[in-house]
């Protein structure tokens, strides 16, 4: 060993010493590992890699694809889901919310009901007439005249309450608003003796306050009150307010116009109609309201003394000045029609000038005479209407009145004498005027045969027919057009056109409003899951497509 060292040759490697000790038994010595994992059968290595990079693009473009297809369907579902929530989402009602107005005439008294859902529409109560009952006998003015009447009248207002209160769920009892409001009868009383009409609000209070319900007032309204809320009551009922879009929803008419208003009561005449929002204002007569979001200016008036009943005893009052003579001939009763009159029933009101010979026993024996031109004369006596002479906007009796405009809608004592004179809701002056000449040339023994209305009633519309005329001829000063644009009317649908729907419009204003159920499609548990879980998919798909964006750039 030393020997070979010495002389400069290489020492044998572990595999010489292997073939040297043992030759049969040297390892066969294979290519090289890379070339077996990098090479195909015929050695060539480049096809290999080419093929790998191909497959590795289409599976990462794949899943590319996939991640995008989820993030826009994930993306999709959340729409929908918030669409439908939203948009498909209901509201049930809170319910039915009633009030309770007593219209205490001077005539009668009329109780109405009046429904209304707890939630409002753009601040004031869509409200509906659900029940009314007429109180038999007069109006509460004539209480402390005739007391087996006046128990009567109480009896019958008792029960017409009852029948009310049947109406109302009793759990919304303690919460439905009851008002009494007296009109011209009671304006009347309290000018002539305060302390009378005083008395009688004081024991109506107190039946009201005895009631389940959460009673608010009972007050004489004022002339000018009255005739407001004739014209609300007219024009909700037109439907000039709100109507409901093809949606079902409440809006307000496309170019709503108002209608103006006219109430013939037993002691008052009210007219109101609407002016341009910068008239007159701070003015007396002028009125702003706020109904449904948006603002009016109407011009209103009410004539006391000149109802329908008042008037009629002031033409009485002239026939008795004029012929001093306890037989009084009356051109506006019919042929073959008479009765007797105390003079008390003529005298004994604000409304008359009593004679200095004044005796309220005396009696009087009116006699008809069925004469029109000498009706129409008398009645037009009883008007003031010199005292517009020279003015430009005077009604009568010296009361400022700006000039017609729109139409109108004529009701109570007007609808009922031209509802007695069979004429329909609309028709020109020249027929209104020919029918009521007609109609008073008709002796008593026609009118009753002909005429299936009450004696106390039918024996006045002659006068009736003339008084209208007159009113809104002579008064109001309507020509031959403007009065083609009024309607005659008693009721619109199932609503009676009075104050009192009016009154109840303008009291919804001051009720809250309740908020309405809201009604979702998707529970809230099902609504957050749906948005978490697409949320999620949503947002790790993102992050998908970002990281293979990266990757495929670098």
């Amino acid at each position: 060993m030393s020997v070979l060292l010495s002389a400069g040759l290489s020492s044998p490697t572990h595999t010489d010493l292997q073939g040297l000790l043992n030759p049969e038994e040297q390892p066969v010595i294979l290519p090289p590992l890379s070339k077996a994992r990098h090479g195909d059968r015929t050695g060539n290595p480049k096809k290999i890699h080419t093929c790998d990079r191909k497959c590795t693009g289409m599976a990462s473009r794949l899943a590319a694809s996939l991640a995008l297809l989820f993030l826009l369907g994930s993306v999709a579902v959340l729409i929908a889901v918030a669409v439908v929530q939203v948009h498909k989402t209901s509201y049930e009602s809170a319910g039915m919310r009633y009030g309770m107005v007593l219209d205490a005439g001077s005539s009668r008294t009329t109780l109405y009901l009046y429904q209304w859902p707890a939630e409002k529409e753009n601040d004031t109560g869509v409200v509906d007439q659900k029940f009314r009952c007429l109180v038999e006998g007069r109006g509460i003015s004539s209480f402390g005249q005739d007391s087996a009447q006046d128990n009567k009248t109480w009896i019958s207002l008792k029960d017409c309450v009852s029948q009310a209160t049947a109406h109302v769920p009793p759990s919304l009892h303690s919460i439905t608003p009851i008002f009494l409001g007296a009109t011209a009868g009671m304006r009347l009383l309290r000018s002539q003796d305060e302390v009378a009409s005083e008395e009688i609000l004081q024991d109506l209070k107190r039946y009201l306050q005895s009631l389940p319900f959460n009673f608010h007032n009972a007050s004489i309204i004022s002339g000018a009150e009255e005739g407001l809320y004739g014209w609300i009551t007219a024009n909700y009922l037109m439907g000039n307010f709100l109507e409901r879009n093809l949606w079902n929803t409440w809006v307000r008419p496309h170019g709503a116009k108002t209608i103006g208003s006219m109430d013939l009561g037993g002691a008052s005449t009210q007219i109101a109609f609407t002016v341009p929002l910068d008239e007159g204002i701070g003015q007396d007569g002028y009125t702003r309201v706020r109904l449904y979001g948006y603002d009016y200016n109407i011009y209103t008036h009410s004539f006391l003394c000149y109802g329908k009943n008042e008037a009629e005893k002031r033409v009485l009052a002239t026939l008795v000045k004029e012929q001093n003579n306890s037989t009084l001939m009356h051109p506006c009763f019919p042929v073959d029609y008479s009765m007797n009159m105390s003079a008390s029933d003529i005298f004994d009101t604000p409304c008359t000038e009593q004679p200095q010979d004044y005796d309220p026993a005396k009696q009087f024996l009116l006699v008809g005479t069925g004469d029109p031109a000498a009706c129409r004369a008398v009645v037009l006596s009883i008007f003031n209407l010199a005292s517009c002479q020279g003015q430009a906007n005077c009604s009568f009796d010296g009361v400022y009145q700006p000039p017609l405009s729109g139409d109108f809608l004529a009701y109570a004592g007007f609808y009922y004498t031209a509802a007695a004179l069979k004429l329909g809701s609309s028709f020109t002056v020249d027929n209104f005027n020919s029918t009521a000449w007609e109609f008073c040339q008709k002796n008593w023994t026609t009118l009753t045969a002909n005429y299936k209305i009450r004696e106390i009633f039918l024996k006045s519309y002659c006068y009736s027919a003339h008084y209208v005329y007159a009113l809104l001829v002579d008064g109001y000063k309507f020509t031959d057009e403007q009065w083609k644009n009024i309607q005659f009317k008693k009721q619109v649908k199932d609503s009676t056109i009075a104050w009192s729907l009016g009154y109840m419009l303008t009291l919804s204003n001051m009720i809250p409003a309740e908020a309405k159920l809201l009604q979702l499609p998707m529970s809230n548990s099902v609504f957050a899951g749906l948005l978490f879980m697409f949320s999620a998919l949503a947002i790790l798909s993102l992050m998908f497509l970002i990281i293979s964006l990266v990757r495929a750039c670098y």
